[in-house]
């Protein structure tokens, strides 16, 4: 068997393998011989059926079998003599067909790691935002948990919708006088000022009275999230069919107990809230600075990615964008999903995040970073401890779901972020001052 190995990138290579003819005989004579033996043709004596009456109706399955054969077996060996880890499986080319009395030749295109080098990021200077956690976001917290366990209540005076209310709305959208397909709905609930209805629709909404058809002129930006809308002029018809408004429940002792949870009285309360909002705070701003740090290391080095696995992020990223929809019970056609345009603005982000896989992964070897079953073991607890579930099952659940690996991967990558963070310069900032947020 002779390889040759010939350069199409820095991270793409080429292996040509060729097998002699007297391989490529001796290949075909076994797999005639073991055809031999089992093969069933009128007129013949099991394994006394001819050699050329074999050829005549099963040449075409034996060659192609023996091709598949030739190139499962050598193949390994081949990569091995380049010294190079494929990333992927590699892509075969054959372009003669093989054939006794001749050397048959094949070819594997594979990506491999890119190879580069890092600059010194030991004592790199980050940012990390300050952990603020005032009297008023606590207040904000309990206002929301009251909200939750509120209820809404009809008004009875007449007046227009203000903002807070909850309310029930009818509307449809068009362009001219045309209709835009999916964009209407009938007892649609909104809250109005939570801004998660169309632009410029909700703040419109304000003064309306319950019962009186209204139309609301909206000029969409051209980049506008929804492909149905963007950079159109619409007219929303709309009415409102019902105002509701939120009976809180009064904030005292009884209402904090009614909560469950060990909690004393209304302060205590409230210490209570502070402290969960400062540790998610914490969790946040860490997650935050981590991130940053990596890009700010990943951005100081360039190097050519495996299409392979950009093109694999983005095909995981619009799938999961597919499923979203589909679970919300949208029809892909008639979203105006573009397959193409969401792959086009998916993919820097899909780079980015390819890049800063070979980055974290080099940093972890440099410095021998590495998992071992205490880490496992930490980290099935930490997560038992999260979903106040048993250790033993959880890992049992990943075990079970081949998921160990991604999950040790998950863990080394947060060994090495810790240890990145462990030897930055860290310089604590107030949050509206971030630079690279």
């Amino acid at each position: 068997m002779k390889t040759n190995i010939e350069d199409i990138s820095s991270v793409k290579k080429k292996v040509s393998v060729e097998i002699e003819a007297e391989e490529i005989d001796r290949r075909i004579e076994d797999a005639y011989k073991r055809l031999g033996k089992k093969a069933k043709i009128k007129g013949f004596r099991a394994g006394k059926v001819p050699r050329n009456i074999l050829e005549k109706f099963y040449s075409h399955q034996v060659l192609e079998d023996v091709t598949n054969d030739v190139i499962r077996e050598t193949l390994p060996s081949a990569i091995d003599e380049t010294k190079k880890f494929p990333l992927t499986m590699p892509t075969i080319e054959n372009d003669e067909e093989l054939k006794g009395g001749h050397s048959f030749k094949y070819s594997a295109l594979m990506e491999i790691r890119p190879e580069f080098e890092l600059k010194d990021y030991s004592g790199i200077e980050i940012e990390k935002e300050k952990c603020i956690v005032t009297d008023e976001d606590v207040r904000k917290q309990i206002e929301q948990i009251r909200e939750s366990r509120g209820t809404l209540v009809s008004i009875t005076e007449e007046r227009g919708v203000k903002e807070g209310d909850y309310i029930i709305l009818d509307f449809e959208a068009v362009e001219g006088d045309k209709p835009i397909e999916e964009i209407k709905s009938s007892n649609f609930p909104l809250k109005v000022g939570s801004r998660q209805f169309y632009q410029g629709v909700e703040d419109a909404l304000i003064g309306i009275k319950k019962g009186a058809p209204t139309e609301i002129k909206v000029d969409f930006d051209k980049d506008y999230f929804h492909p149905k809308l963007a950079g159109k002029s619409v007219t929303f018809k709309v009415e409102v069919t019902e105002i509701k408004e939120i009976s809180l429940p009064e904030l005292n002792d009884e209402f904090i107990k009614g909560l469950g949870g060990e909690v004393k009285d209304l302060d205590d309360f409230k210490q209570k809230i502070k402290e969960e909002m400062t540790a998610g705070e914490e969790k946040r701003i860490d997650s935050e600075l981590k991130a940053r740090l990596l890009r700010k290391i990943a951005d100081a080095v360039e190097f050519e990615l495996p299409e392979s696995l950009v093109e694999y992020e983005v095909n995981s990223s619009v799938e999961n964008i597919k499923q979203r929809l589909v679970r919300s019970g949208a029809s892909l056609e008639k979203s105006g999903f573009d397959e193409s345009k969401v792959r086009e603005d998916i993919r820097p982000n899909a780079e980015k995040g390819v890049k800063q896989l070979f980055v974290i992964g080099e940093i972890a070897r440099q410095k021998s970073i590495t998992v071992d079953e205490k880490d496992m073991e930490d980290g099935f607890r930490k997560m038992s401890m999260d979903f106040g579930t048993d250790q033993g099952v959880i890992r049992q659940y990943y075990e079970s779901n081949d998921l160990v690996d991604s999950f040790r991967q998950g863990l080394l990558r947060e060994k090495t972020l810790n240890h990145l963070v462990e030897n930055a310069r860290i310089i604590e900032t107030d949050p509206d001052k971030i630079k690279d947020k």
